[in-house]
């Protein structure tokens, strides 16, 4: 299967304004692009490129006064098949941990586990360790939160969003990754592209998707708490500690994003 991938993002900068970019599909991943999906902005101006501590592609630019269009549009191949999940994964010590994940069991901005270390062992500790834990969380955190884009906060941490029970799907990730830590299992955010492929219609407008990562027997595995259903199509783009280690753009100063499209189409054979 191919998917078409992309976004438009409008931006209105009262005055010169620094900015750093992660747009670009993960290295992971690369090798399904069938040509780069470089970023093109509108005015033209100078960028540069780097990999943070955490592998992700960076891009550096200084945005002028005014309007900016930050686009790209690319085709990847992808299996087409529903992701799967080794749910009989055992939880991995932490004393045999590799060096690699111990920052993931850590508390972050975001994802404060050290406030939930008691609830999430009330919760969870009768569950089986491993991939069951792990999507006892899922599901636990699936009920827990509803979902709706209104209640979207750039501030909301974890405990927030258990308190609260409501957000959009950076919450969902952020309080199952916090129970995760708190329950010794190493948890990465992961921002993604995800579409409909495989659900039914009516579909809602596109976006950016955010998941994670729990680190088992036999490696890292994806979740999703906020669908909890297998999905076809993710691409990743990203990932860190939480939502502020792999934000989409960070701005340095004062701007109005005015527009923001994102798809994750399915190629019909034929067309482009």
């Amino acid at each position: 299967m191919k998917l078409r991938i992309g976004y438009e993002l409008d931006y209105d900068f009262p005055q010169p304004t620094p900015v750093i970019l992660m747009l670009n599909v993960h290295f992971s991943r690369v090798s399904d692009l069938a040509q780069p999906d470089h970023i093109r902005i509108q005015p033209s101006v100078p960028v540069s490129a780097y990999r943070d501590s955490f592998g992700n592609w960076c891009t550096r630019l200084l945005a002028p006064q005014g309007p900016m269009r930050i686009t790209a549009d690319a085709i990847i191949s992808d299996s087409g098949l529903p992701e799967s999940h080794d749910l009989n994964a055992g939880q991995v010590p932490v004393e045999q941990l590799p060096e690699e994940s111990l920052v993931f069991l850590l508390a972050s901005r975001f994802c404060d586990s050290d406030r939930l270390l008691d609830l999430a062992w009330q919760l969870f500790g009768h569950a089986r360790p491993g991939a069951p834990r792990v999507q006892a969380i899922c599901d636990f955190v699936n009920q827990r939160i509803a979902f709706n884009y209104n209640d979207a906060s750039v501030t909301r941490m974890a405990t927030d969003a258990y308190g609260e029970g409501r957000g959009v799907c950076r919450d969902y990730a952020h309080l199952a990754i916090a129970f995760c830590r708190a329950m010794n299992i190493p948890a990465r955010y992961c921002t993604c592209y995800l579409g409909d492929v495989g659900t039914p219609p009516p579909y809602p407008p596109g976006d950016f998707a955010a998941s994670f990562e729990a680190y088992l027997e036999g490696g890292w595995q994806m979740f999703d708490p906020r669908n909890n259903v297998p999905r076809i199509g993710r691409v990743l783009i990203a990932r860190g500690r939480d939502a502020a280690d792999v934000a989409i753009a960070t701005t340095f100063g004062p701007n109005t994003l005015t527009s923001f499209k994102v798809w994750t189409d399915e190629v019909v054979e034929g067309t482009t």
